[in-house]
């Protein structure tokens, strides 16, 4: 059995994840990705890559955070967390509306079409499962992270590059991250599931559709 002080640290450390592991953050951590691999991509002007970067950071980071305290303080969520499926809807309808805008602004960019793809698969998955969420309640976390498997997938794949050390440290992440969802009680493993099929099958079938 364990004890109370190992059950409270492990329940702190899987807090920890799900911030640093946070859905906000996921197209970060896979444009980092992009410009890190050793291909076309990689070799990317710094200024593009540091402009992509602020966009993204700005308009799907900081901004949905920054519109957190409003939608409390107008009783439009009870929790920060947004554990109540009723509550996420406008939150994610706002997310999607701000992938929406993001997705206009980098379709004008003279950057390649797969980084393109990338972000407006993002926004189809927004889309995806705010539509979900007004019948059932899916881990957000896990779309992220199916999302950021099958964009690991593809690039290896298009660009012939291997990422052997990326997919694997995604892979590990994503099970810390999916077993701290449960951890925490926050979903049921249907959710998690669910949730981890529908990014990875959805971003994968955009990218290579649109792509």
């Amino acid at each position: 059995m364990l004890t109370n002080e190992k059950r409270d640290f492990q329940d702190i450390l899987a807090k920890l994840s799900s911030i640093i592991f946070h859905p906000l953050l996921i197209p970060v951590y896979g444009l980092l990705i992009i410009f890190s691999s050793q291909d076309l991509y990689g070799y990317l002007p710094y200024s593009i890559k540091k402009l992509l970067l602020l966009i993204i950071l700005v308009n799907n980071v900081f901004l949905p955070i920054a519109l957190m305290p409003f939608l409390f303080h107008r009783g439009i969520i009870t929790s920060w967390r947004v554990d109540d499926r009723n509550e996420r809807l406008i939150p994610l309808i706002l997310t999607a509306v701000l992938y929406g805008s993001t997705s206009f602004i980098i379709f004008r960019f003279p950057i390649p079409l797969f980084l393109k793809s990338f972000i407006f698969g993002i926004l189809f998955l927004s889309i995806a499962v705010t539509l979900i969420n007004l019948k059932w309640k899916i881990s957000v976390h896990s779309v992220g992270y199916g999302a950021l498997i099958a964009l690991v997938l593809t690039l290896s794949f298009r660009m012939y590059t291997p990422l052997v050390w990326q997919l694997i440290t995604v892979i590990i992440t994503g099970g810390i991250v999916l077993s701290a969802r449960l951890r925490l009680n926050y979903h049921n493993p249907k959710q998690v599931w669910f949730g981890f099929l529908t990014g990875f099958a959805g971003l994968l079938l955009f990218m290579f559709i649109y792509h």
